[in-house]
C-alpha cells in the first residue's frame, strides 16, 4: 500500500473555517514562544478569512486524505509578492509540507511578481531554517515590541518560461 500523498491546491471561501482552525492550532507555538497571545494570527476573525479568500489573495491549501494539513496566503504589492500565514497542522510539522507550499506559491505567482517577501519572529528558528533552505535571505530586521524582533527574508523570482 502507497502512502497517501499531500495534495496542494486553492483554497475557496468555503475553505475558512478550516483554515482559521488550522491557523489558530499553527500559531500556538508561536504566540507562546513569545509570550503574547493576541498575535494577528489568533486573532484574526472568520469573517476576516472569508474576506481574504474571496479577494485577490492567493491562498493554497494542503490537503492528506481530505483533511487540511496546511496553507498560506500571498498578496501582492506591484510586482512583489507578500507572503503571509504559512501554517502546518502542529502534528504533521517537520514532514515537508511548508517547503511544498511555499514552492508551489512561488510557482503560482512567478508570473505576476518578481520576488517573494515575508517576515517571521526572531526566536522562530524553524521558520528562518525553513526559509534559508528554501532560498529567502534576511533583508532588515525591524524590533516592532520589547519582545519581538521581525525578521524580513526576500528571495528573487526566475520568471515563468515563455513557452
Amino acid at each position: 500500500m502507497s502512502e497517501p500523498t499531500v495534495t496542494v491546491e486553492p483554497a475557496a471561501p468555503a475553505d475558512a473555517g478550516e483554515v482559521l482552525t488550522l491557523q489558530r492550532a499553527a500559531y500556538v507555538t508561536e504566540a507562546q514562544l513569545y509570550g503574547d497571545p493576541f498575535i494577528p494570527p489568533l486573532v484574526e476573525s472568520l469573517e476576516q478569512m472569508r474576506k481574504v479568500l474571496e479577494g485577490d489573495a492567493v491562498v493554497l491549501k494542503a490537503v492528506l486524505d481530505g483533511r487540511l494539513v496546511g496553507a498560506v496566503r500571498a498578496q501582492f504589492s506591484d510586482h512583489t509578492c507578500l507572503v503571509g500565514r504559512l501554517v502546518v497542522a502542529p502534528d504533521m510539522q517537520g514532514g515537508g509540507i511548508g517547503g511544498r507550499l511555499m514552492r508551489a506559491l512561488e510557482e503560482a505567482v512567478a508570473g505576476r511578481a518578481d520576488a517573494c517577501v515575508l517576515f517571521t519572529g526572531h526566536l522562530s528558528e524553524g521558520n528562518l531554517r525553513l526559509y534559508r533552505r528554501l532560498g529567502y535571505a534576511e533583508t532588515h530586521r525591524e524590533r516592532v515590541a520589547a519582545h519581538l524582533t521581525f525578521v524580513h527574508m526576500r528571495k528573487t523570482l526566475v520568471p515563468a518560461e515563455t513557452p
